[in-house]
């Protein structure tokens, strides 16, 4: 069967598979509940239930710009380097009273980081994968000669409140993540940017010869990720008080663990902030079961990396499925 035919069936096919992994996410995020419930008698508690949201929304923010970045079949790697740098700049001016620049500044330097990576991958013509990578290194290069080893701690309380305020006794990072989420679901499905988005992830090819701007299209995309990590950096380092040079240094491998959780394809053009989203609350629930359970540190990274296979294995067996002539 000729190119030109399969294309159409597979498109036809994706909104039943999208169905499809909302279903099983949903389903997998039940069967999580209950085993919990069953395993730990902690679980169940209302403090237990606020810690899950308050983690899956800072995950969720961290993840969200790593997304946009994954549906244009591109990757970020440097999202957590670019949250830890933001957050050291922005912890020092806040630190010492300049709490409007420093605010600024941590949305600045992410910004600026991430459009960095948007013109090396265009402009400069370097996979994504090279280019991130390259910007993880930089970033938490500077990260370490700005702070020098120290510890910056004691942030003014009104400026905590984002990061551990309360608001009818809901997390104010919960409330934060679920707005950014409406945000971007919009963007994504009632702008032209949205649409760029994923057109550009299904065939990058047929969107320029379209008239689309993709090289512009791009850059923001990238420059939206490092502007989300540096909104993700005030609102960790307003939750935990503090910033250093490692701040970042664990939170990639979770991103990504998330955003293949929430079935948004590494390949491109299929998936969404809302998976992105049940992701985060997925992962946030299986981490906080084997805290409860008591398992070591390093396998909880095991763990983390045999999600990541497994959801990607599963997307790579349901793009092949797509694609099969009929």
């Amino acid at each position: 069967m000729s190119t030109q035919l399969a294309i159409p069936a597979r498109l036809a096919r994706l909104p039943a598979d999208r169905a499809f992994v909302v279903v099983s996410r949903v389903v997998g995020l039940l069967l999580i509940v209950v085993a919990l419930s069953l395993l730990s008698p902690y679980f169940l508690t209302w403090g237990n239930f606020v810690n899950v949201l308050r983690q899956a929304a800072l995950q969720f923010l961290l993840s969200a710009g790593l997304t946009l970045v994954i549906l244009t079949a591109g990757i970020d790697l440097s999202v957590g380097a670019v949250l830890g740098l933001s957050a050291c700049i922005s912890a020092a001016l806040i630190s010492e009273g300049y709490l409007a620049i420093g605010v600024a500044a941590a949305l600045v330097s992410g910004l600026a980081c991430g459009l960095v990576n948007g013109v090396l991958v265009t402009l400069g013509r370097i996979p994504p994968f090279i280019a991130t990578y390259g910007m993880l290194w930089i970033a938490f290069g500077l990260g370490y000669v700005f702070m020098r080893g120290e510890v910056i701690y004691g942030l003014p309380e009104g400026f905590r409140f984002i990061g551990a305020g309360f608001v009818w006794g809901i997390p104010v990072p919960v409330l934060v993540a679920a707005a950014l989420l409406v945000v971007l679901h919009l963007m994504l499905h009632k702008t032209v940017l949205g649409r760029s988005i994923y057109a550009i992830g299904g065939n990058p090819d047929a969107a320029r010869l379209s008239g689309m701007p993709v090289t512009r299209r791009l850059i923001m995309v990238y420059g939206l990720s490092g502007l989300l990590s540096g909104f993700a950096a005030l609102v960790v380092i307003a939750r935990i008080n503090a910033a250093d040079s490692g701040v970042g240094e664990d939170l990639l491998l979770p991103a990504i663990a998330a955003v293949c959780l929430g079935g948004t394809s590494l390949f491109g053009g299929v998936g969404g902030v809302a998976g992105t989203a049940v992701g985060a609350l997925i992962l946030a629930l299986i981490v906080n079961g084997m805290n409860l359970l008591g398992v070591q540190t390093f396998w909880q990274n095991a763990v983390m990396g045999a999600i990541i296979l497994i959801s990607v294995l599963a997307d790579q067996l349901g793009g092949a499925r797509l694609v099969r002539p009929q």
